[in-house]
């Protein structure tokens, strides 16, 4: 943490804000296509194609051919999936921060700065589906300045805020393959309180889970204070 300072978002860091979450986000992609990859549905596809296609073709370059455009769809339509949620994102809440998130004193946006750059963000506002929780959003680190402890000292900005505020608990929201953040919240005292499916259609057919995490401030056990 040396040399970063955590401050509240001004209006000069809007497109840093921006490129910092946009680029977050793309790194799941390459994580997502895998978890394609690998489930069942997938795979009997594949092999159904590849299967029929030496059937009738007699020929090996056919099947392979079609199967390496069945990857690349598949690629496709996962990067698809996460650029429509980042443009919803960037034309929401990121579209005007301080709207969003510094009208109310029960909301806030933080940014990370080292040597006058943004290196990472984070936010809360009241949770919508837990009543007398924040809940943390838009975190995300520069991988440059990762294993800083950054990442770190923002979580607890967000829980000090919250206690600071009266409320009783912090809730998140992360996907199956963010599994580094999930190291992170678990290793800052979260636990996972559920597990749902992510609520598209293509998401549900492949079983692409989105996880609950709570961080209980009054309780025992909180952890990285």
């Amino acid at each position: 943490m040396s040399g970063v300072q955590i401050r509240k978002f001004q209006e000069e860091d809007a497109e840093s804000v921006k490129e910092v979450f946009t680029l977050g986000m793309s790194e799941h992609i390459p994580s997502s296509f895998m978890h394609v990859l690998k489930q069942s549905l997938t795979q009997m596809v594949l092999m159904c194609t590849f299967c029929a296609l030496v059937t009738s073709s007699q020929s090996f370059l056919l099947p392979i051919l079609a199967v390496t455009l069945l990857l690349a769809g598949a690629r496709l339509g996962i990067i698809y999936m996460f650029n429509r949620y980042i443009e919803a994102t960037l034309s929401g809440d990121l579209r005007d921060v301080t709207n969003s998130y510094l009208r109310s004193q029960d909301s806030c946006f933080w940014v990370a700065e080292s040597e006058g750059r943004v290196v990472g963000t984070v936010a809360c506002l009241p949770a919508e589906n837990a009543p007398g929780c924040l809940e943390l959003k838009r975190i995300s680190v520069r991988r440059s300045h990762r294993g800083r402890g950054i990442a770190k000292a923002l979580c607890r900005t967000v829980a000090d805020f919250t206690r600071d505020r009266g409320y009783a608990a912090v809730v998140l929201y992360t996907s199956m393959v963010q599994t580094d953040a999930q190291k992170l919240y678990e290793h800052m005292g979260y636990k996972k309180i559920r597990e749902f499916a992510a609520p598209e259609v293509a998401a549900k057919v492949l079983n692409f889970m989105l996880y609950e995490y709570r961080l209980d401030l009054y309780g025992e056990g909180v952890q990285g204070w």
